[in-house]
C-alpha cells in the first residue's frame, strides 16, 4: 500500500509541469559549476551554477541522466555530469592524487567510447574537451576550488541548453535504459505490469533525519536471513525498476520539500493528498510554526486553524473527500524503517486535528502567542531538542493525528520540566497548561468519564488535586500582595514540586506561612484580606469535609494540580466586568438569541 500510493503521487509529480520531476532513468542532482565549451571543444568558461537563497549560495537543481552516485571505494563516473573530481580531475587540498587521476580518466574513457553511438556535436566538443584536458591546468582557475561544490555539467558557448538536454544524447539514454529485452520480466508488485525486476531499489532515500547521508533504502534484502527460496535480493520483492525508480524518486522529493516534511524527534514526517488540496498546502502550519513578517501569512493560518475547530464540529472541509496520506520514517542502519502510516481522507484528518486544537484549548494565552504546533509542544518535554525522547516525537503525531489518547510520557515530560524550571506562567507555562488540559480531557472524553477539563477557571470543580492546585495558586498571590515588589522568591520556587506530589508534607506549613502574609497586609487592604480569607476556605470546604491532604498525588492528579493552579492564577488577573457591563452583555445576548 505505501509503494502504490508513493507511485500514484509520483503520477501526480509527472503530470505537474512545474514540479520538473525526473522520468524514469534521470534523476535530480544538486548542480554548482558548468563547463562552458566552445564548438571545437576548446574551454571558453566556468561558470557558477549556484542561485541565491536568503543570501547563501546554494546548488541549483537540475535533471540529469543516471541515478545518484553510491558511495563506495569503486570508479562510478556518472553519464555528462559529476564532481570535479571526475570531469576535470581536480580535487582541492587532495589527500589521493591518483585516485583523482583514475577517477577523471574513467569519466573521460567512457565518453570517448560512446561518442560515436550518440552522435551529437555538442557532445562530440565535450569528447574533444575530455580527450585534450590535464587536470594539472585546473590550478590556473582558482574561481573552482569555491563554485565546485556539489557536481559540474557541460554546455555549448551559444546555446542555452546544457548537452545532457540535447535530443540526440536524451534518445541515446532512453535507449539504453530500456536495457535488454531478453531480461526475465515478472508482474511488478506495485502496478501489476511486467517489468524487469529492480535488483536495487533506487535512487536511494535521502533527508530522513540519522540515516545515512548518502541515502538509504526502504526495501532491501543485504542479508541471506532475510532471503528466502533461493532469490537474492530484490528479487524477494519483486518490484519493476520503473516502478521502484517511481516509489524512491517520489519519496525523496517529500524528503527534500520543506512544505512536506517535518522532523519531529527521531521521526521524519511526510504527508500528501492525492491531488493539490488547500489542506495539503497549509498542513506545515500543524507541525512546526514559523513566524513570519507577512501578516498575511499568519492570518491564513489562523484561518486554518478555524476551520479545523469547525470541522471538528462536525462542518465539511474543502475537498473533504480526497484521500490524505502520512507516512512516519526512522533511521535504521543502512535502512529506512516505517515508524507509522496513517491513511484517510481530508475530512478524516481536518476532524482529527480539529479536535486536537479544541483540546487544547485553554484561556490566559499571551497577546500575540502563536498557534501551539506540535514541534512546540515536544519542546516542552526538554531543556534542548537533542534531550527529547526519541520515541515521544511521533507518538504524539499519532495521537493526533488518530484520535487516539496522548502517550503518558509527555505528561510526565512536561511536568516534570516545570517542577525543575519553574516556569508556569508567560508563554510557556500557557503551554505546558494546555498540554496537560489536553492529555486530561482527552483522556476522560476517551474513557467515558464525566469529569470535563474547562478552558477557564471553575469553581464547581471539586477534584482535590485541582483544588489543591487552586489553593497553592492563593496562597501564593496572598504572599505576593503582603510582601510586595521586595519579594525575590515566592513558595512556588521552594514548594510548587512537593505539593503537587506530596501535598500533606507541603500545605501544613505553607498554611500557617499564609496566616503570617494575611497578617502582613496593611489596613489599606483589608478588603482584600476578607476576599483572600473567604476564597482560601472556599477551596477548602471539600479538603476539610475528606481526610485531609492527601500524602500522594499521582501523575493524572498533579496535571489536575497543575491545572487548578495555572486557572486560579490566571482568575486573579482577570479583570472583573462591572454590575452595568454584565447587564449589557446578557441583554446583548438574549437579543442574539432572539435574531
Amino acid at each position: 500500500m505505501i509503494l502504490q500510493k508513493l507511485a500514484e503521487y509520483y503520477g501526480r509529480l509527472e503530470a505537474d509541469p512545474e514540479q520538473n520531476v525526473a522520468c524514469f532513468g534521470f534523476s535530480r542532482q544538486k548542480i554548482s559549476f558548468v563547463v562552458v565549451l566552445n564548438a571545437d571543444g576548446t574551454l571558453s568558461a566556468f561558470q557558477d551554477a549556484r542561485q541565491d537563497d536568503g543570501g547563501r549560495l546554494v546548488p541549483r537543481l537540475l535533471v540529469v541522466p543516471g541515478q545518484a552516485k553510491p558511495s563506495g571505494s569503486g570508479l562510478n563516473p556518472g553519464f555528462l555530469w559529476d564532481n570535479a573530481q571526475y570531469i576535470l580531475g581536480f580535487k582541492p587540498d587532495d589527500p589521493k592524487p591518483d585516485r583523482t587521476k583514475q577517477a577523471f580518466e574513467s569519466f573521460r574513457d567512457r565518453h570517448l567510447t560512446l561518442e560515436k553511438e550518440i552522435g551529437d556535436q555538442a557532445n562530440s566538443a565535450v569528447c574533444r574537451f575530455l580527450q585534450n584536458w590535464t587536470p594539472d591546468r585546473a590550478d590556473a582557475h582558482p574561481q573552482l576550488a569555491e563554485m565546485a561544490v556539489a557536481f559540474g555539467v557541460f554546455r555549448v558557448a551559444g546555446s542555452t541548453e546544457y548537452v545532457h538536454d540535447r535530443p540526440r544524447v536524451i534518445a541515446f539514454w532512453n535507449q539504453r535504459i530500456a536495457g535488454d529485452d531478453d531480461a526475465a520480466r515478472t508482474p511488478s508488485l506495485i502496478s501489476g505490469e511486467v517489468q524487469p525486476i529492480a535488483r536495487l531499489h533506487e535512487p536511494k532515500i535521502k533527508g530522513v533525519r540519522g540515516a545515512q547521508s548518502s541515502g538509504a533504502t526502504l526495501v532491501a534484502f543485504n542479508a541471506d536471513a532475510y532471503e528466502s527460496y533461493g532469490k537474492s535480493q530484490g528479487a524477494n520483492a519483486p518490484v519493476g525498476v520503473e516502478d521502484a525508480f517511481k516509489y524512491c524518486t517520489a519519496l525523496n522529493r517529500l524528503t527534500s520539500d520543506r512544505e512536506r516534511r517535518v522532523h519531529l524527534g527521531d521521526t521524519t514526517v511526510v504527508y500528501w493528498s492525492e491531488k493539490p488540496t488547500p489542506f495539503e498546502d497549509a498542513m506545515f502550519g500543524i507541525f512546526e510554526y514559523q513566524s513570519a513578517e507577512d501578516s498575511a501569512s499568519v492570518d491564513r493560518l489562523r484561518g486554518f486553524l478555524n476551520r479545523l475547530r469547525r470541522a471538528a464540529e462536525g462542518a465539511a472541509f474543502d475537498d473533504g473527500e480526497v484521500p490524505f496520506h502520512v507516512l512516519g520514517l526512522a533511521p535504521n542502519a543502512a535502512r529506512v524503517s516505517v515508524r507509522f502510516w496513517l491513511t484517510g481522507t481530508v475530512q478524516d484528518f481536518a476532524e482529527r486535528l480539529g479536535q486536537h486544537l479544541s483540546d487544547l484549548a485553554l484561556d490566559g494565552a499571551p497577546p500575540n502567542m502563536p498557534p501551539i504546533s506540535i514541534q512546540r509542544i515536544i519542546d516542552q518535554t526538554a531543556r534542548e531538542r537533542d534531550e527529547i525522547l526519541p520515541l515521544l516525537g511521533g507518538a504524539v503525531l499519532r495521537a493526533v493525528l488518530t484520535g487516539g489518547h496522548y502517550p503518558q510520557s509527555l505528561a510526565g515530560a512536561v511536568l516534570r520540566r516545570t517542577r525543575v524550571d519553574g516556569q508556569t506562567g508567560g508563554t510557556n507555562g500557557h503551554i505546558r497548561a494546555s498540554i496537560i488540559k489536553a492529555y486530561l480531557a482527552r483522556k476522560a472524553r476517551l474513557n467515558n468519564e464525566q469529569e470535563t477539563i474547562t478552558m477557564s477557571l471553575d469553581p464547581d470543580c471539586h477534584s482535590v488535586a485541582y483544588r489543591l492546585g487552586r489553593l497553592f495558586a492563593a496562597l501564593e498571590k496572598t504572599q505576593e500582595d503582603a510582601l510586595g515588589d521586595g519579594l525575590n522568591v515566592t513558595i512556588k520556587d521552594r514548594y510548587f514540586s512537593s505539593a503537587s506530589a506530596n501535598p500533606v508534607a507541603a500545605f501544613p506549613r505553607l498554611l500557617r506561612l499564609h496566616a503570617h502574609h494575611l497578617d502582613k497586609l496593611g489596613a489599606d487592604k483589608r478588603g482584600l484580606k476578607i476576599n483572600r480569607e473567604k476564597l482560601v476556605q472556599e477551596i477548602c470546604e471539600d479538603l476539610n469535609a475528606g481526610e485531609g491532604f492527601p500524602t500522594h498525588l499521582p501523575l493524572d492528579e498533579q496535571g489536575l494540580f497543575f491545572i487548578g493552579y495555572y486557572h486560579q492564577r490566571q482568575d486573579f488577573f482577570t479583570p472583573r466586568k462591572s454590575a452595568s457591563e454584565s447587564n449589557d452583555t446578557t441583554q446583548s445576548a438574549n437579543s442574539a438569541k432572539e435574531d
